[in-house]
């Protein structure tokens, strides 16, 4: 139990009282078998669909959030405030947890510091999580990595995280086809706004594009206490395909001309980040580590354990799911 001399009520909402007692309903939880559940990065994309499908698999599901106030996430979930940036806000958020879900990642900004960022972020949530017992962390990362900053960051917070707590499982996915990811915005601004582009190699580099629903329900699958996890999960959809491919085939989907593509053997990450700033809504502090990651292919190597994306959407039809999605 947490000394209630040590929490601040004004870091906590929801899961305990002002003594630092846990919430009658997280007890009555306990009490009942629940795996409690907590989700870092819960104001995210993956994260803000992730938090209602734990709910209805019927976990209790607490979220982290820096501003509860701004958090637009299921009324049944508790809501924390705390950052992974701020390592004395974490201790209540993990108190009584079983399985936490580490969904954090600090591109953007524009300063090139998302790896200092993200390393000091995970080191303080994996404390944490080891000192409160968390039995299993899930963190979603790449289907490779090495080949940029932004890939062996992620690379090196699954390492972080499973030193401290061994059943962490690295879930590893390429492009998530839906509306709110930076790479799917990316493409689709792409092929809307240009009717003709000059792209580097990376324009015929394979991926294994995954739709939203599929990466959520492998995630939430995870959460299970009584599924052996392995260290290692790789998620793709069921269409293997050229950045170039892609193009065509959303411009297909979606009733547009498929753009023009000229391959250059030289344009650098960082004319590509300023490129794609000019044409979509990106931040191109977003852009440039994401770009940096596209000569590398993103392929399923070894498939998941069965009942975690057994039967994954194709290109098509996420990128139509996406397109509803983004209108709705």
């Amino acid at each position: 139990m947490l000394n209630p001399s040590a929490i601040d009520p004004a870091i906590v909402t929801g899961t305990y009282d002002a003594t630092g007692r846990a919430h009658p309903r997280r007890l009555a939880n306990r009490r009942q078998g629940v795996t409690q559940v907590l989700i870092t990065g819960a104001t995210g994309y993956i994260g803000g669909h992730l938090a209602p499908a734990l709910l209805q698999r019927g976990l209790h599901v607490r979220c982290l959030a820096r501003d509860p106030s701004r958090a637009a996430l299921p009324g049944q979930a508790d809501v924390v405030r705390g950052d992974v940036l701020q390592e004395s806000t974490l201790p209540p958020a993990l108190e009584g947890i079983d399985v936490a879900y580490y969904l954090v990642h600090s591109m953007g900004g524009g300063d090139g510091a998302f790896a200092q960022r993200d390393r000091a972020g995970a080191e303080a949530f994996a404390r944490a999580a080891s000192a409160a017992g968390v039995t299993r962390v899930v963190y979603l990362g790449g289907l490779e990595g090495g080949d940029s900053e932004h890939l062996r960051s992620r690379e090196e917070v699954a390492t972080i995280l499973a030193a401290a707590v061994p059943d962490t499982v690295h879930a590893r996915a390429a492009m998530v086809i839906g509306a709110g990811s930076a790479s799917f915005l990316i493409l689709r601004h792409l092929v809307e706004r240009l009717p003709a582009m000059v792209c580097p190699r990376w324009i015929d580099t394979r991926t294994q594009p995954i739709a939203i629903r599929d990466v959520v329900g492998a995630l939430a699958a995870l959460a299970d206490p009584a599924r052996p996890a392995a260290s290692e999960v790789q998620l793709g959809g069921a269409d293997v395909l050229t950045y170039r491919e892609m193009m065509h085939r959303f411009a297909a989907a979606a009733g547009r001309r498929a753009p023009l593509v000229l391959r250059v053997p030289v344009l650098t990450p960082r004319l590509s980040s300023y490129w794609l700033g000019l044409v979509t809504p990106v931040d191109p502090g977003v852009a440039r580590p994401l770009v940096q990651g596209l000569s590398a292919e993103m392929l399923v190597r070894t498939a998941p354990p069965a009942g975690i994306n057994d039967a994954p959407l194709g290109f098509d039809d996420a990128v139509r799911e996406a397109l509803a999605e983004g209108a709705g």
